[in-house]
């Protein structure tokens, strides 16, 4: 706030402290440090009801996908072990998520949310799929032609009327899933659904599915 935004006593900010949205005003600046005065509490939308299942793959491409999930409202990400994720990653992921919780927490206080992204402890995909049995589950499946995220996201929030439905949406690692863990979907009730025809990486898949679910619940 000094060395960027030149920062001087007297100048207001929206800021995040203890778990709140606050419009603050600057007290003083001393010894590299920025002294608040918080004077009134701001109203910060709660997180959308969007839980991704999302494939352990590059840790940096899954940092920034977790970072933009946070900043389009997720409310919880469930790491997850798939057939085709890197057998390194896949071993070296329940070291990783003290990170990933980090940088949830510093892209929630970037895009001012009063609550924290939260990050779940790695799970293998047999025992994550069984963990929504409440919610609306969509799985984003490269075979999937004709019934779009968009649509059967559409059609669930329709049914539900005026109550909005937890949502799981699950990305595959790259290279997708096997048609095991297909079938695996297919016998838990999961939709098979497409983000059209292009082919996406996993991160700019998590994106995307994140990207339009947060513009119908919105």
């Amino acid at each position: 706030m000094i060395r960027v935004l030149r920062a001087q006593a007297g100048m207001e900010f929206d800021i995040v402290a203890g778990g709140h949205v606050w419009h603050a005003v600057i007290a003083g600046i001393a010894d590299g440090t920025v002294r608040f005065n918080l004077i009134a509490e701001v109203e910060a939308d709660p997180a959308l009801p969007v839980t991704l299942l999302l494939s352990v793959y590059k840790f940096d491409r899954m940092e920034w996908a977790i970072e933009k999930a946070t900043e389009l409202g997720a409310e919880c990400i469930v790491p997850v072990i798939a057939r085709r994720s890197e057998k390194h990653l896949a071993q070296a992921a329940a070291g990783r998520v003290e990170r990933w919780r980090r940088v949830a927490l510093e892209a929630s206080k970037q895009a001012r949310r009063s609550d924290v992204l939260r990050i779940e402890d790695p799970l293998v995909l047999k025992v994550a799929v069984k963990e929504a049995e409440q919610a609306v589950r969509l799985v984003l499946a490269e075979q999937e032609r004709s019934t779009t995220l968009h649509h059967a996201l559409s059609e669930a929030l329709d049914a539900a009327g005026d109550e909005v439905p937890a949502i799981w949406m699950a990305v595959g690692p790259e290279g997708g899933w096997t048609a095991e863990e297909e079938a695996m979907f297919d016998a838990e009730s999961w939709k098979p659904v497409s983000l059209g025809p292009r082919i996406l990486r996993a991160e700019t898949a998590a994106i995307t599915a994140m990207a339009v679910a947060a513009a119908l619940l919105e």
